[in-house]
Parts: C-alpha cells; sequence; structure tokens
C-alpha cells in the first residue's frame, strides 16, 4: 500500500470499515470533521505528512470485554 497524502483518501480509508451509509447525514458529519482536521495538521506541519497505514500495527478489539457481543 502507497503512503496516503490526500485527505478524501485517509477518510475512505479509516471509514471503510464502518459501512456507513454512502451520502448519508453521519457519513457527511464524519467526512468534513476528519477533512478539517487533516487539512489543519498538514497546514501546520513543517513537512508534508503522510499515512502508510500498512506499516500500522493490527488492533485487536475484544468486544466481548466492552458488553458488545
Amino acid at each position: 500500500m502507497e503512503p496516503l497524502t490526500r485527505p478524501q483518501a485517509i477518510i475512505d480509508f479509516c471509514l471503510a470499515p464502518l459501512n456507513l451509509t454512502p451520502g448519508g447525514e453521519a457519513e457527511g458529519e464524519v467526512r468534513r470533521r476528519l477533512e478539517h482536521v487533516i487539512k489543519t495538521l498538514q497546514a501546520k506541519a513543517p513537512r508534508p505528512i503522510a499515512v502508510d497505514f500498512s506499516t500500522m500495527p493490527s488492533q485487536v478489539i475484544n468486544e466481548a470485554a466492552h458488553g458488545y457481543e
């Protein structure tokens, strides 16, 4: 996987597992907020920022431990 630099590509990757309704109100609001955060971070960074999700360690969530069985 190539490192992602475009805010929309980063957002698409992060939201994919949630299966939000495409074009729905919740998806639109989440995208708007995340895009604002990512663009703000990129604007304040001293050098361009890229996100490489292929090097990110996997996170295992134990849903039973949180009562979400």
